[in-house]
C-alpha cells in the first residue's frame, strides 16, 4: 500500500520569482558550455561541482550561485552576461522558500531560524550533510518508488537547506553519527568517497562539530531512532524525530529535556571532534 504521504502532491515553492529565474540562467549555462565544447563532467571539473550537479543546475532545479556564475562567465567566455546577473541571483537567495512536504514545512521552518541544531544519526547520513549524489541515491532508492520529477525536488529542497552553513551570526551545530554510516556506500564507491570528504568538510567549520559514536561502545543511552534538537530564535529547544514516514515534533519540555539528555551522554560517549576527523580520514584512505 502507497504511504499517503508519499502520494500527496508536493506544493511547489510560492511565487518568489526564483523559479523562473534559475531556470533561465540554467538553460543559458548549458547553451554557453556546450558552445564551448564541454560536457558536464568537464565543466564540472573546472567550478568544483559533480556532473550530476551541473545537470541540476541547468535544468533549473538547483541554485546556482554566485561564485559559479562568476567562474562560469570567464571560463565560458559569457562576456558579462552571467556575472550581471549576480545581483538577482543574491536577492533571489534571500527570498528563496523551500518546497517541502506540507507534513514537513513546520520543521524546515524551524530549522531554518534555529540558533542551535544538534543531530544524532543512527543509519544515515544528515540531509544536512548530503552530498547531491548521496541524496539522489537515497531517493531513488526509497520505497515506494519516487518519480523522477519528486526525486529531482526532494534533492533540490534538500541542498537548498544547507544554506542554513551559510548563515551569518551561524548557528551553533553538533552531530553525533555512528559509525555504522561512515561505512555504509551509499551509491557506490566514489559516491561514498565524495560524502565522506563532505564530512570532512564540514567538520572544519568553527560552528560545527562531527563526532563519531564507535560501533565498539558496549552501552549506549539511546537505542531508539534518530533525532534532531532544535533552538529556534527566541523560542524554547524542541524536538523532531521520524520513523518509517511518520514525523513528530516535540514540544513537550519533558520529552524534550529527556532527549536532550540523552543526546548530552552521547556526546560525551562519542569520539571527540578531532579525532572522529581522523577516523573519517582512514577510512577514505581504506576505499
Amino acid at each position: 500500500m502507497t504511504d499517503e504521504r508519499e502520494r500527496r502532491p508536493e506544493t511547489p515553492a510560492e511565487a518568489d520569482g526564483t523559479t523562473g529565474l534559475f531556470t533561465a540562467l540554467g538553460k543559458m549555462l548549458k547553451r554557453l558550455r556546450e558552445r564551448k565544447g564541454l560536457t558536464q563532467k568537464e565543466f564540472g571539473q573546472l567550478v568544483g561541482y559533480g556532473p550530476d550537479a551541473i545537470s541540476a543546475m541547468e535544468r533549473g532545479v538547483r541554485l546556482i550561485r554566485p561564485e559559479v556564475l562568476e567562474q562560469a562567465d570567464v571560463l565560458l567566455d559569457a562576456g558579462g552576461m552571467l556575472k550581471d546577473a549576480i545581483p538577482e541571483v543574491r536577492e533571489a537567495m534571500g527570498r528563496v522558500r523551500t518546497r517541502h512536504p506540507e507534513w514537513y514545512r513546520g520543521y524546515a521552518a524551524l530549522e531554518a531560524e534555529a540558533v542551535e541544531l544538534h543531530f544524532y544519526a543512527n543509519h544515515a547520513v544528515h540531509g544536512l550533510l548530503q552530498t547531491l549524489d548521496h541524496a539522489h541515491a537515497v531517493f531513488a532508492k526509497r520505497r515506494p518508488l519516487l518519480s523522477e520529477a519528486t526525486i529531482e525536488q526532494r534533492v533540490a529542497d534538500r541542498l537548498t537547506r544547507q544554506q542554513i552553513f551559510e548563515r551569518w551570526p551561524a548557528p551553533v551545530v553538533s552531530y553525533v553519527i555512528e559509525e555504522v554510516v561512515l561505512d555504509r556506500p551509499i551509491g557506490g564507491r566514489e559516491i561514498h568517497k565524495a560524502q565522506l570528504e563532505r564530512l570532512l568538510t564540514v567538520s572544519t567549520m568553527r560552528s560545527v562539530e562531527i563526532q563519531v559514536m564507535p560501533t565498539q561502545v558496549e552501552e549506549h543511552p539511546n537505542l531508539g531512532s534518530a533525532f534532531n534538537l532544535l533552538t529556534p530564535k527566541k523560542h524554547p529547544q524542541v524536538a523532531y524525530t521520524e520513523a518509517q514516514g511518520f514525523p513528530r515534533l516535540i514540544t513537550d519540555p519533558e520529552e524534550v529535556r529527556k532527549i536532550a539528555e540523552r543526546y548530552g551522554i552521547m556526546r560525551a560517549m562519542a569520539l571527540p571532534p578531532r579525532e572522529t576527523r581522523t577516523l573519517i580520514a582512514k577510512k577514505l584512505e581504506e576505499l
